[in-house]
């Protein structure tokens, strides 16, 4: 997946696993809480591979502009 992808499907695991902990809390599910709980974990978690991917996508564009500028 590209960077902005990762930060989207991340952003919504996020959303989607915070709404279920919320959820499961309300009914008092334990099962429902500790699912939303992974789910938002997985969601930071592709939220920051997203990030690193766009950080390390600035870097090598910015590198490439000052040796194309350079020669």
């Amino acid at each position: 997946m590209g960077s902005t992808s990762d930060k989207a499907a991340g952003i919504a695991n996020q959303a989607i696993g915070n709404a279920k902990q919320g959820l499961g809390k309300a009914v008092g599910n334990d099962r429902l809480r500790a699912e939303g709980a992974a789910q938002e974990a997985k969601g930071k978690v592709e939220k920051a591979v997203g990030d690193a991917k766009s950080t390390i996508k600035d870097a090598t564009n910015k590198a490439a502009a000052a040796i194309n500028k350079n020669l």
